[in-house]
């Protein structure tokens, strides 16, 4: 199917924030939209069954939300019966206009994806596109539905951040340049096996233009860039924490440096920034996470393959600020920094996130929804870390499990949600309590960085965040009546 929509009959599945500007693209570009969402009281159809068994009401094209998996009876139907299954990703590609200009052409995307660092990744890029004088915006999974950007004439280039639920039903994109940061266990009761997972991440790369950029430690993502099928003259440029190779990025003592896009890269690397251009990024401690330094390598490569100069990418990294409930450090009280990670909702952020902390210096709070994931690989990777644990949430059981299994001697509590007094609260004065005692002059860090998700025990990751926020402000408050001397910030 092309993308002339007049007289055309297209569903739109899942009302949402991404299906609602499908469905106005749609009906500005002349299609007949039918919309299904079992849950909006706006939708058209709310009945599966009755959709299904009324030929899908006679749609030409299905435009599909993230939030049906592959298996719903609505897309098994489409595929039986012929019907093109499009993401919002997919008819923002196909709809894409002339930017301004004069040259005809429609802006280029920049596309990110990966298991975690995505957000992050693509503000760092959107922030050095700017510094640049791009005009742009990062859209996607982030911010504005991508389907809008590509239908908005005075955007140049596009820095676009992609879920693997998107990729799935992507069929014809091509990126001027695409990166996956990372593949870890996740999401695997919607795509099946992490073998599909990671398949559908490396779908970014298919038809890329310019660079493939992927994680030069991570064998997995360079697989994935080995086995796409991408447009002639497309290089791969992987990004490092140490010393990069000719056809990389990476770090030369706290120096950025570009070897991937540089004119005389076979013997010479070009300075990107340092890691004091990142300063606002760092821990309680000053030092930037390796995870952080390694999202900006990714945006760096992703703005070089763009025709970014060095310098912007310098200008604009230093210009990037923080996003809420990502390593911010929400108060300190006795010595004791409170850090909110809640956006580590997987093990493998979760892991990145006490990666960034000293051995032994860190009162975790973890737990939530864990969905089906295990906790093994996490835990025996970062017990040093750990001072103490306090587990929240329905499952807490295989973060407890696999504590008794590989940190056996760390102090564990777990704290349920009481009748009077909000879980969160009760977890960070216990978090207090594990924290107390510390030696003189070492650092103790209270860490939110759940590894699991929210849906539990709170409304999102920023909810849980700002709980965590506000426990660490009431306890400063009782501190400091108990105590005048208590600093807290």
């Amino acid at each position: 199917m092309d993308a002339r929509f007049d007289g055309r009959t297209v569903l739109v599945t899942g009302l949402g924030v991404s299906g609602r500007a499908a469905a106005q693209v749609l009906a500005d570009r002349g299609a007949r939209v039918v919309t299904f969402d079992e849950r909006a009281a706006e939708a058209d159809v709310a009945d599966a069954t009755a959709l299904v068994a009324d030929g899908l009401a006679g749609a030409d094209l299905v435009v599909t939300s993230p939030g049906l998996q592959p298996a719903h009876p609505v897309l098994a139907a489409a595929r039986e019966r012929g019907v093109p299954v499009w993401s919002e990703v997919e008819l923002a590609w196909q709809v894409r206009v002339p930017r301004d200009g004069g040259d005809g052409a429609p802006a280029p995307w920049l596309t990110v994806t990966g298991t975690n660092g995505k957000t992050t990744t693509v503000g760092m890029l959107e922030s050095v596109l700017r510094a640049a004088g791009r005009r742009t915006l990062a859209v996607g999974n982030v911010g504005t539905p991508v389907v809008l950007a590509a239908v908005d004439p005075t955007l140049e280039v596009l820095a676009v951040e992609l879920s693997s639920f998107q990729l799935h039903h992507t069929h014809s994109m091509s990126p001027q340049a695409a990166a996956v940061l990372n593949v870890a266990p996740d999401h695997l009761d919607w795509h099946g096996s992490l073998a599909a997972y990671a398949a559908d991440k490396g779908r970014v790369y298919e038809r890329t233009q310019v660079a493939c950029v992927y994680d030069a430690s991570d064998p997995v993502t360079e697989h994935l860039v080995r086995e796409a099928d991408v447009e002639d003259g497309c290089v791969a440029v992987g990004f490092t924490l140490g010393s990069p190779g000719v056809g990389q990025v990476g770090l030369v003592d706290d120096v950025l440096v570009d070897r991937g896009f540089a004119r005389l890269r076979h013997t010479h690397a070009a300075e990107l920034g340092t890691l004091a251009d990142l300063a606002q990024l760092a821990g309680p401690a000053g030092v930037v996470p390796p995870h952080v330094v390694r999202n900006a390598l990714a945006a760096a490569a992703l703005a070089l393959a763009h025709g970014v100069e060095p310098a912007h990418v310098r200008d604009g990294l230093r210009e990037f600020a923080p996003g809420a409930h990502r390593i911010v450090t929400v108060g300190r009280l006795d010595d004791v920094a409170y850090v909110d990670d809640s956006k580590a909702t997987n093990a493998h952020a979760a892991s990145a996130s006490l990666a960034a902390f000293e051995p032994g210096s860190v009162v975790w709070i973890a737990g939530g929804l864990a969905k089906g994931a295990q906790f093994d690989d996490l835990v025996r990777a970062r017990r040093d870390r750990l001072r103490g644990v306090v587990l929240i949430g329905v499952d807490r059981a295989p973060l407890r499990d696999a504590l008794a299994r590989h940190a056996p001697d760390v102090p564990v509590i777990e704290v349920d949600a009481g009748e009077t007094e909000p879980v969160m609260t009760r977890a960070v004065d216990r978090a207090r309590r594990l924290a107390a005692g510390a030696p003189e002059g070492v650092p103790v860090t209270v860490l939110l960085a759940p590894a699991s998700a929210s849906m539990d025990q709170f409304t999102s990751y920023a909810a849980r965040g700002d709980a965590f926020a506000a426990a660490v402000r009431v306890l400063g408050g009782a501190a400091g009546r108990e105590r005048p001397q208590a600093g807290f910030a």
